[in-house]
């Protein structure tokens, strides 16, 4: 299989998981975000462009591709709403590009990683599959473009896809982590706060409709993303041309999430609250039980194993 960002946080895990099940994983990653010591030995590494077109076709010609996991893609909502281009550029025009290329190679099967950033802000809560799509930002709106995209290339050209709406991702491995040179998602930020109390800790936002006030987000473990990639390829068959949303159906608010870390390893931890983000929805919660039902997928790790990996992690790293 090949996975595009496999050298990133999520790839990396993916590639893990499936390297240990017995596939064999080519990954194509620009290193832009991700780490090269995050590329296991075992798998076939191309430091490239996924949208570089001379790059797929020596990967599609020399492979034989069953499965392409197509994690890569600019991700900072903020950032998106900065600067919009790059990300119909480097999430939609791209993939486009991927597409048109597996087409051509006759690669008949995509697990897209698309985002709950499609929903904009929610109607109702938890969100399931059939909520409205309205993005609030340009990187939900890249993906929800995407979405369709693949939609339509299973209808005219017979493409089989499953695509994933991942809530908040965090936790680690033994061997991978989160490890961006410019981190901004929360749990990694507060285990940094923790183990370097000089580094700074910001809330974005206590005025929002919440129980106290902060953003509410479903947290949920790296691993059980990767066990849903796997769930996907070995169900294929029945499983095919579906949307799956994933989280663990239970919302904790960035207070919640620091105070649960202070409980677990009796620190205290300072933050500082400022205004909140352009993009930024109040309440993002998940409804999982249409891949419960389908897929046969429920996410099993805790927020105390969730906060206590990454802890483990940050404090001794592989890279």
């Amino acid at each position: 299989m090949l996975i595009t960002g496999g050298a990133g946080y999520i790839g990396s895990v993916i590639a893990e998981v499936f390297l240990n099940n017995g596939f064999k994983v080519i990954v194509v990653d620009n290193l832009s975000d991700g780490k090269i010591e995050a590329v296991s030995k075992e798998a076939v590494f191309f430091q490239e462009d996924f949208g570089n077109p001379s790059v797929l076709d020596s990967i599609f010609s020399n492979y034989k591709i069953d499965f392409v996991i197509h994690l890569a893609a600019s991700a900072n909502v903020p950032h998106s709403i900065v600067d919009p281009i790059e990300y119909y550029e480097n999430n939609t025009a791209k993939t486009i590009l991927l597409l048109k290329k597996m087409m051509k190679y006759n690669v008949k099967n995509i697990i897209f990683s698309s985002t709950a950033a499609v929903f904009g802000e929610p109607v109702y809560t938890p969100i399931d599959e059939l909520h409205p799509t309205i993005p609030i930002n340009p990187y939900g709106h890249s993906k929800l473009m995407l979405e369709q995209i693949i939609k339509d290339c299973s209808l005219a050209y017979g493409m089989n896809y499953i695509i994933f709406r991942y809530l908040c991702v965090a936790g680690a491995t033994e061997l991978h982590g989160e490890a961006r040179q410019n981190e901004t998602h929360l749990i990694p930020l507060v285990v940094k706060k923790m183990l370097h109390k000089e580094s700074n800790l910001f809330v974005f936002g206590n005025d929002f409709e919440t129980k106290d006030g902060t953003g509410v987000r479903d947290y949920f473990h790296v691993l059980d993303i990767a066990d849903a990639h796997l769930l996907a390829i070995n169900k294929i068959g029945e499983v095919k041309n579906n949307i799956f949303n994933l989280g663990i159906e239970e919302g904790y608010s960035v207070l919640e999430i620091i105070n649960e870390a202070q409980q677990l390893f009796n620190v205290e931890i300072a933050y500082e609250v400022r205004e909140r983000r352009n993009g930024d929805p109040a309440i993002l919660v998940a409804c999982t039980k249409h891949a419960e039902k389908t897929l046969g997928w429920k996410a099993k790790r805790t927020l105390k194993e969730i906060i206590t990996s990454a802890y483990n992690w940050q404090k001794n790293p592989k890279y």
